[in-house]
């Protein structure tokens, strides 16, 4: 895995991945069509990498990719999907649950035991219709998500959940492990005590949030953890500006202190030509413990403008301005 987990099946220079959480009806539905054609253009520009789970949709994201993925060659690609939730269908279910909208039938529950675990992976090829994943990622295991519960998680998921995933591997179901969080704590909880082939970050190294950045980013380039990093526009803030007057952070309202840097930000972009999303997209693969971007796109014209914005010039102007002003840090490096 010397050039990374990820980047085993991408074209030499293209960071850039398709994150499948859109593709589950995050905040609104995606039509089944833009859906094939947004996968048949991204394979097409050379995509090979996707990431899945069964949070997404409660499994409508895994059917989709599995649908777009299976009558490719196997080893052309790199697909992963998340363990900590199983699914259980029931006629009752909610459509729109968890942030999600127009879901498929099931219900969801959080289970890190090894049973679970051997469940979920199963589960999730089954709707792929594949017989492997090629990473497995824990799943949200934060204490936002699990509160008063969370020190019981990180137990039992150093104890059970990374054993268990480690026996799958054993077996070639799957063939990496690692963590899928919005949270650097944790992340840092179980590298003190586990070790991980790769870590599914979201929002936490981005041109607003560089939370990652003092401690958690040095431990993975030392000990050689390929970061895929999700959330590089924050839920939307940097994708959209907040010209408007407000934004998307964090998966809700943005706050005023977000609102305030992101307009800092976009001054300082058009003083220098330089998109948002451009600046955006660039910034976090300058790190060397950072491999590739997933992005989380929709359609297929957002998948072609992050391509776009990945080559669109930014001048070394820009980024020492951004550095000047506060809004980088120091020692954070630029493309």
């Amino acid at each position: 895995m010397a050039h990374g987990v990820f980047q085993a099946c991408q074209p030499d220079g293209l960071a850039l991945g398709l994150g499948g959480a859109p593709l589950g009806n995050l905040f609104e539905r995606v039509e089944e069509g833009d859906a094939r054609e947004l996968l048949e253009v991204a394979w097409a520009s050379g995509c090979r990498s996707f990431d899945t789970a069964p949070h997404y949709g409660h499994g409508l994201s895994e059917r989709r990719l599995g649908d777009a993925l299976r009558a490719r060659p196997r080893d052309d690609y790199v697909l992963a999907s998340k363990v900590g939730r199983l699914l259980t269908a029931s006629p009752g279910a909610a459509r729109d649950q968890h942030g999600y909208v127009d879901v498929l039938p099931f219900n969801q529950h959080w289970d890190y035991s090894a049973a679970g675990v051997r469940r979920s992976v199963e589960d999730s090829l089954q709707r792929l219709g594949l017989s492997r994943l090629d990473v497995a990622f824990v799943h949200d295991m934060d204490a936002a998500t699990h509160g008063e519960r969370a020190p019981a998680v990180l137990r039992q998921v150093l104890h059970e959940t990374l054993p268990a995933l480690q026996q799958l591997k054993r077996e070639g179901m799957i063939r990496a492990v690692g963590l899928g969080t919005n949270d650097v704590a944790v992340v840092l909880q179980v590298l003190r005590h586990a070790g991980l082939d790769t870590l599914m970050l979201a929002g936490r190294y981005s041109l607003l949030d560089h939370s990652a950045l003092p401690q958690l980013l040095p431990q993975c380039a030392s000990r050689g953890v390929r970061i895929a990093l999700g959330g590089v526009f924050n839920s939307g803030i940097l994708a959209t500006g907040v010209k408007g007057g407000g934004g998307l952070f964090n998966y809700g309202p943005a706050e005023r202190e977000w609102v305030e840097r992101t307009a800092r930000i976009e001054a300082l972009c058009e003083a220098h030509g330089v998109p948002l999303r451009a600046a955006a997209l660039q910034f976090p693969l300058a790190h060397p413990a950072v491999e590739i971007v997933m992005l989380g796109a929709r359609r297929d014209a957002e998948w072609r403008d992050a391509q776009a914005m990945l080559r669109h010039p930014v001048p070394a102007d820009f980024w020492r301005e951004m550095r000047a002003q506060g809004l980088l840090p120091q020692e954070a490096p630029t493309p």
